[in-house]
């Protein structure tokens, strides 16, 4: 094999390989050999069947296949005796190839761009806070309070007069949109809370005072990033008719209602509560100091991020912008910024993920992180697990489509990484309101 390089500019590589012709015609030769042993012709005597019989059945095939290995076979050798660690596919063009009965050799051109040299920053100078907090009894009351909310009942109320805040009104409605009912505008028997929460904007606010027997026809529009792309920003009018008027009647929080809700009695809803609460404060726990940890790591990437990656996951990012502008559902922060900026902020966000990505899969590489298949197998019966009843459909799938399996592994490496960071770090703890916990600090780009 001859190779010349044609390029070699930053991370950048450019090759011209040549595969002499004969190494070809040798392994040409050989598949075509391993062929004839299996055929079965009319007036041959199995394997038996002669190499130009089995050339001219099977000669371009082969040639194709012949030609596929030695340009995989060359770019792996080529990359492997130059220590070269490629970033991305690299792109490969024939210039010469061979035919079954011709003497050329094969030329192809290979160009690729290459992972830069990353240094391991001292891991143990790495200095980080892990904020935490514990459940307090507020906390818990608070749950009790919504587990009693949702398990409360309805008593009508028989005196005629208009639905006050805190009650709740059942009616039937029409919506409309420019005079024309809407698809899913439409219901019967529907229980309104006024002043509560899961309706349009102004929906509910709108009805109070309205009485059983009452019509009443009100206004809304549709927020801009309503799930309803058709009715997203649209302004609307509901036809709405009262039919009862209902107060709530939440249960006592007691014994009773833990028995309701499937528990021996209300110290086991507390130590469930408290348990869930805790769960959730430590998942912020880890949030929190992991974001703090690739913030410092961030500032230790000075390295050269491959253009292809770059350009890759900048689109990726761009594409999700371009739907939320379509939408209406832009970040505040975003929405008084021209094309121009906002493609020069993601393009720096694309920037620090790759990066990121590089550093951390850098690490990973020279302690010996890995992620088993014990470990990918859990993942993929979790995710088996979000779709009942098409379980076997989705372990399938991941089996027949490395990439997608790749989406599952990728998680799993990095939090591994962080895990081992973690442990070289200086870590202090320190005990947090849950409030400072759920705090969102601001972004570091």
């Amino acid at each position: 094999m001859q190779v010349t390089e044609t390029l070699n500019q930053g991370l950048k590589r450019g090759f011209t390989v040549v595969v002499p012709a004969g190494e070809l015609e040798g392994k040409r030769t050989a598949r075509l050999t391993e062929l004839g042993r299996s055929m079965r012709l009319p007036g041959f005597r199995p394997g038996k069947v002669p190499l130009t019989v089995v050339k001219q059945r099977y000669g371009t095939a082969v040639t194709g296949e012949v030609l596929e290995q030695a340009v995989n076979d060359a770019t792996r050798d080529l990359l492997n005796e130059r220590g070269l660690r490629q970033a991305t596919q690299p792109k490969v063009e024939l210039v010469k190839g061979a035919e079954p009965d011709a003497n050329s050799d094969l030329e192809f051109t290979l160009e690729l761009e290459l992972l830069p040299e990353i240094s391991q920053p001292d891991l143990s100078q790495l200095s980080l806070t892990r904020l935490k907090a514990e459940p307090d009894q507020d906390t818990v009351n608070k749950a009790l309070a919504d587990i009693a909310k949702r398990q409360r009942s309805f008593e009508t109320i028989e005196e005629a007069r208009g639905v006050a805040a805190g009650e709740v009104i059942t009616v039937d409605f029409v919506g409309k949109v420019d005079g024309v009912a809407f698809e899913g505008g439409t219901a019967n028997d529907v229980n309104v809370e006024i002043g509560g929460e899961g309706f349009i904007p102004g929906f509910a606010e709108q009805l109070e005072g309205l009485a059983p027997g009452e019509s009443r026809t009100i206004n809304v529009t549709f927020p801009a990033d309503y799930q309803a792309a058709e009715l997203a920003g649209k302004d609307a009018t509901f036809d709405v008719t009262a039919k009862a008027l209902k107060r709530p009647v939440e249960p006592a929080i007691d014994d009773d209602l833990a028995k309701k809700i499937g528990f021996e009695g209300l110290e086991q809803v507390r130590e469930a509560l408290s348990q869930q609460v805790r769960q959730e404060y430590e998942q912020l726990t880890r949030m929190r100091i992991k974001r703090d940890l690739l913030d410092q790591l961030s500032t230790r990437t000075e390295f050269e991020a491959p253009e292809s990656m770059l350009d890759a996951e900048f689109n990726s990012i761009w594409q999700r912008v371009e739907q939320d502008l379509k939408n209406g559902s832009l970040d505040e922060d975003d929405k008084n910024k021209d094309e121009e900026t906002l493609r020069a902020d993601y393009r720096r966000i694309a920037e620090r993920r790759v990066k990121l990505g590089l550093l951390l899969a850098e690490i990973g590489r020279g302690n010996g992180i890995v992620v088993t298949p014990e470990e990918m197998n859990r993942a993929v019966r979790a995710e088996a697990s979000r779709y009942p009843g098409q379980e076997q459909m989705v372990v399938e799938f991941f089996m027949k489509n490395p990439q997608a399996a790749e989406s599952l592994r990728g998680p799993i490496f990095e939090n591994k990484v962080v895990d081992y960071v973690l442990e070289l770090a200086k870590v202090d703890d320190r005990t947090v309101t849950p409030e400072e916990l759920a705090e969102v600090p601001p972004a570091n780009v």
